[in-house]
């Protein structure tokens, strides 16, 4: 059954194909496409809850169709239908610039199907009010020096340095700090406090000017490059880094917990120290004491991020075109293409709730078919091969009770013949045959062979196990699709009566999308069957071994140590 946990997380993987504009108030929209499949930006676990940036432009945008101000926004799930959190940084109609930082529940691994969408083009909509600073549950503190309330302000504007911070308007994503070898720092706060020994992250982006001076500092941790060479510092642990390049923007981020101190440069691990201890994080948080260049992105969060996450997290920020890929897209130009899906978008937006109810069933099954056929086509493999090496060892051995390597079950672990060969070889030890002068009477032996052949009924039955939901799914799948075909044409000509419009764009749809739950139906019958024929061909020649080899051994045994 893991074989079909495994496919159900894949299918997770593709969204549904949008049906319809979210709102047809908003004239534009841009899709923009997170890929984290091998030929992107490859992760192997899910990443929950990162906030990305997304940059608008002349080339993935309309500016001219869009407010001034940007307030007609809006950020919309791959489903088109759930509004997503969202901060707008920057939005320049005039230079036709734009960040927005969005915040994703889930970015799953291995797939170019992470879609969202930012929709544009209604002059009617109010100010998105709900919509502020983003940050993950487990940020202390973001800084991107682009705030509102001034560069020396946090994201929820709780946060603010005495001393004014200078400010480089085109940094990193939007605006940057600017840094001249002075600290700028924030008097100790309980909002950047954390208790000893807490899981913590400090993540950032430096472009330094000279590769030297503290670019973090808070309590006990500070972070600081000395000569290009990077290194942190938790108390009296040290962890060395990499050379990080002046003139040049590189991420640098440092997790400590699970009793490890980890410092990253550009999302991948360049360096480690034991942690026992972690003393509580308080007092000022300063940045730049003798560092001269920019900062941006500065985070704190109480969580050991992920090596996925920083991945992620720094492919996104970095703007890394393998990641993030956007194009544009106008209300008239979805509508033209069947609400995104062709011919099929229009059978999907026609299928009626009693005929996806079916439909998901039907899917479900299917999984559950394709989960049996893999996991049990591995089982006979390994069985066969199994068989095969435990049977030439069976025929080489000149005692049958002392087979070379049989009685390492771990060699044979996997093999039909060798349980049935271990069953017999247990009721001939009960008999204490091998002993000099012990021999089998025929009623002995009858029983020694009563004890395999009931091992070879129960090693049938692990050789069937599951296949009677293969039989299920090529029975009853044709008949639950017919079933939501019937259905569905009931619905559609029960809908045509009432609104007395009989036509055949009013017939066609439903009746071609009711069509579409018989078609699963038999997508699920047809693999089930050929894979039911192939197993079973296969299980019965395994059988048929084991009868075989039942004959074979009891032949031997009688042989060797039967009476007269």
């Amino acid at each position: 059954m893991k074989n079909i946990k495994y496919l159900m997380i894949a299918l997770c993987l593709f969204p549904a194909v949008s049906q319809a504009w979210w709102n047809k108030d908003w004239k534009q929209r841009t899709e923009v496409l997170l890929n984290t499949s091998a030929a992107g930006v490859q992760i192997q676990q899910p990443v929950n809850g990162i906030v990305v940036p997304v940059r608008l432009h002349s080339g993935n945008f309309d500016f001219l169709g869009t407010k001034p101000d940007g307030s007609d926004l809006r950020v919309i799930a791959g489903d088109d239908k759930t509004p997503l959190k969202f901060w707008v940084e920057r939005f320049d109609a005039v230079n036709e610039l734009g960040v927005l930082w969005v915040q994703l529940p889930t970015v799953l691994p291995a797939t170019d199907k992470n879609i969202f969408y930012v929709y544009g083009g209604n002059d009617k909509a109010p100010a998105d009010n709900t919509s502020g600073p983003v940050a993950d549950p487990q940020a202390l503190a973001v800084f991107h020096f682009s705030e509102k309330d001034g560069p020396s302000a946090d994201s929820s504007g709780s946060l603010k340095s005495a001393a004014a911070v200078a400010r480089e308007p085109n940094g990193l994503i939007g605006p940057s700090a600017h840094l001249t070898g002075t600290a700028v720092v924030w008097t100790a706060n309980d909002k950047l406090k954390a208790a000893a020994n807490s899981n913590l992250s400090i993540s950032l982006w430096v472009k330094p000017e000279a590769a030297a001076g503290s670019v973090f500092r808070e309590g006990p941790v500070q972070i600081k490059l000395t000569a290009g060479a990077l290194s942190a510092q938790i108390g009296s642990v040290s962890v060395t880094g990499a050379q990080v390049a002046p003139g040049t923007w590189s991420q640098i981020a440092l997790t400590l917990g699970g009793g490890k101190a980890l410092l990253y440069v550009n999302g991948a691990q360049a360096g480690q120290s034991d942690l026992s201890s972690l003393p509580a994080l308080e007092g000022d948080l300063q940045i730049g004491d003798g560092y001269q260049g920019l900062i941006d992105e500065l985070q704190i969060a109480t969580a050991i991020r992920a090596p996925e996450w920083l991945k992620l997290a720094y492919a996104a920020q970095s703007a890394d075109a393998k990641l993030i890929a956007t194009k544009t897209q106008a209300a008239d130009d979805a509508s033209s293409e069947g609400s995104g899906g062709g011919y099929f978008g229009i059978l999907f937006k026609s299928l009626t709730p009693d005929a996806w109810a079916v439909i998901g069933i039907l899917m479900v099954m299917f999984l559950i078919a394709v989960g049996v056929m893999i996991s049990k086509a591995m089982y006979v493999n390994r069985t066969e091969s199994a068989n095969r090496r435990f049977l030439t060892t069976f025929r080489q051995a000149k005692n049958v009770l002392t087979l070379q390597s049989a009685g390492d079950s771990r060699s044979f672990s996997d093999s039909s013949l060798y349980r049935l060969y271990s069953a017999g070889l247990t009721e001939l030890t009960k008999r204490d045959i091998g002993q000099e002068g012990k021999t089998l009477s025929g009623a002995s032996l009858d029983a020694v062979k009563a004890a395999v052949d009931a091992d070879s009924v129960r090693e049938g039955y692990k050789l069937n196990a599951q296949m009677v939901l293969l039989t299920i799914a090529i029975s009853g799948g044709p008949f639950l699709g017919l079933l939501g075909t019937v259905i569905g044409v009931m619905i559609t000509f029960a809908s045509i009566a009432a609104a007395g419009d009989v036509n055949v764009n009013a017939i066609a749809p439903g009746i071609a999308a009711a069509l579409l739950a018989t078609v699963a139906g038999l997508s699920v019958a047809i693999p089930s069957l050929f894979g039911y024929n192939y197993l079973a061909s296969r299980i019965k020649l395994i059988s048929s071994d084991m009868q075989i080899f039942i004959d074979e051994f009891v032949t031997r045994v009688a042989e060797s140590y039967g009476a007269g």
